[in-house]
């Protein structure tokens, strides 16, 4: 019979090697995503999906928002809703291309918008990339990375 001490016993650690850890790449790697949505529904499928692949998500609902934000947290990429409230989407992507402080941000644009004039004024407005809603979320990715120098 055991006693009860034997499942308090501490447990040796692991030998530490040489490769960094799975986590620890992750931390090498974090780049901060700013999520300018006014749909709760997509902002938590998104900002959820972003965290489990690493990503720091910080979240605006609108274009206003979304502005102040970029210019105090100084996002390494922005997924920017073009139908928002207070301050659109195409706006806000020209205030932010027009600002020194966040000109060099690249900037996709999501929307359900999906024809071919939508992405027009997207493109228009200084965004880098655009992506139809509902988001498909590998294609996203591919886009992000492209970006973010990830490989």
């Amino acid at each position: 019979m055991k006693s009860a001490n034997y499942w308090l016993a501490p447990r040796m650690p692991k030998p530490s090697s040489s490769k960094p850890t799975y986590a620890a790449k992750r931390k090498m790697t974090m780049y901060k995503i700013l999520l300018i949505e006014d749909n709760e529904m997509n902002r938590d499928m998104l900002s959820r999906r972003l965290l489990r692949k690493g990503y720091e998500v910080i979240m605006a609902t609108d274009g206003q928002q979304g502005i102040d934000m970029a210019g105090s947290e100084a996002p390494d990429l922005i997924l920017m809703d073009m139908s928002l409230p207070i301050l659109d989407g195409w706006n806000a992507t020209r205030q932010l291309k027009a600002s020194p402080e966040t000109k060099n941000i690249p900037i996709i644009a999501l929307t359900a918008h999906a024809m071919v004039t939508d992405r027009k004024l997207a493109m228009e407005a200084g965004c880098d990339d655009f992506d139809t809603k509902p988001v498909e979320w590998n294609r996203l990715l591919e886009k992000m990375q492209v970006y973010l120098k990830e490989t």
